[in-house]
């Protein structure tokens, strides 16, 4: 598995020297491909990555970005047990020899993929976690014994590695934020969502688990990303034992808001549609329950007592929701269309707060200057 193999007649520091990895042939588009597994401390020593300084028409890839690279690392350290990396493709600029385990029958297309050492490997797809791989090796050299699926092509030249990456690229869909959260069982924020939208009299058969955008004849209130963003909000930094306590005070949170929003109680009752509800009112919006949370957290946070927050949110109810009410304008509303923007949701916490006679934190001050001055 990434074995090398020398050939005495061979001279120069490389040269004559061989990969050998354990490959399966395949083809596509008339063309022979290998598919291998190489352990993971040979990714770093043999895949280079060193297109930085070159303009983006002779580079086969895009400039690789640094910032993602710490957490994508992070995950594997983090999940020695449970990551999950997807194959990386390479073009190799070199001659492959493929040599299978018999010269007919299935045996054709199993064997060894032999490679010289002095050929250059270019990733055409997962530099990335190429990056991920070799920072965390640093700190966990152990996982250097495990492995990764490889998928080797011929480098065919600059125009085809290029059209490799367009072609590698152009279908990528990155998944609905929703189905991330209804699927992901390493956030604790995600499990308290999910508990929520499953468990809750207040979302309870409300909430969209897949999509991130509801269609206008949706029966649902609201999407299991909003509510995992608006959520999150409301508990942040509140310390707590685990995520029955913090799923159980988000739903006390929640339920106390609902008593204050007649029209979700009115959908849960099929005496309004949901699709009305979310044309007429703001408050079944991603920015509307997100405000909510902030405001929520704040609540809790200074609260001395256990529910003393509950009555403070007794003004909500006085609140006029409808998307008609020109006090949204400018803050969650920007042309007529609701937006959800950062500045946007702190316009929109900044209404509620004014509503519960509270202060402005300094940040939420500055914007609010910017809106007021926006509108003279």
């Amino acid at each position: 598995m990434g074995s090398l193999l020398s050939s005495p007649s061979a001279s120069g520091t490389t040269a004559g020297f061989e990969y050998i990895f354990p490959a399966i042939r395949g083809i596509q588009a008339r063309r022979e491909f290998y598919v291998s597994m190489c352990p993971l401390r040979l990714i770093p020593k043999i895949f280079l990555f060193n297109e930085d300084e070159l303009a983006p028409e002779v580079r086969a890839q895009r400039v690789l970005n640094k910032a993602r690279v710490p957490a994508l690392a992070s995950y594997i350290i983090d999940n020695p047990t449970d990551y999950v990396f997807s194959a990386l493709t390479a073009s190799v600029d070199g001659a492959m020899r493929f040599v299978g385990i018999s010269e007919e029958g299935p045996g054709m297309r199993i064997g060894q993929l032999l490679i010289p050492m002095a050929a250059r490997f270019l990733i055409n797809d997962g530099q990335h976690r190429r990056a991920a791989i070799e920072t965390a090796l640093t700190e966990n050299p152990e996982l250097g014994d495990e492995t990764i699926a490889v998928v080797f092509f011929q480098d065919a030249g600059l125009s085809r590695s290029q059209q490799m990456f367009a072609d590698l690229n152009r279908h990528a869909v990155r998944p609905a934020r929703s189905i991330g959260v209804l699927y992901d069982h390493r956030d604790e924020r995600a499990k308290i969502a999910r508990l929520l939208a499953l468990k809750s009299p207040v979302f309870r058969n409300c909430v969209e688990m897949e999509s991130s955008t509801l269609s206008a004849r949706s029966r649902k209130l609201f999407t299991l990303s909003a509510l995992y963003y608006a959520t999150s909000s409301l508990l942040q930094g509140i310390e707590l034992d685990d995520a029955d306590e913090a799923a159980k005070l988000a739903d006390q949170y929640w339920t106390a808001v609902d008593a204050l929003i007649p029209e979700w109680e009115l959908v849960r009752a099929r005496r309004m549609a949901a699709a009305e509800v979310r044309r007429t009112y703001l408050h079944s919006h991603g920015i509307a329950l997100h405000a909510l949370g902030r405001l929520g957290n704040t609540l809790l946070q200074i609260s001395t007592e256990p529910d003393s927050w509950k009555p403070r949110l007794g003004p909500l109810a006085k609140i006029d929701w409808s998307r008609s009410n020109h006090d949204w304008e400018g803050r969650a509303i920007v042309g007529g269309r609701v937006s959800k923007n950062h500045s946007n949701v702190v316009l929109t916490v900044n209404y509620m707060r004014q509503k519960l006679g509270m202060e402005l934190g300094p940040e939420e001050a500055n914007v609010e200057a910017t809106h007021v001055r926006g509108e003279r």
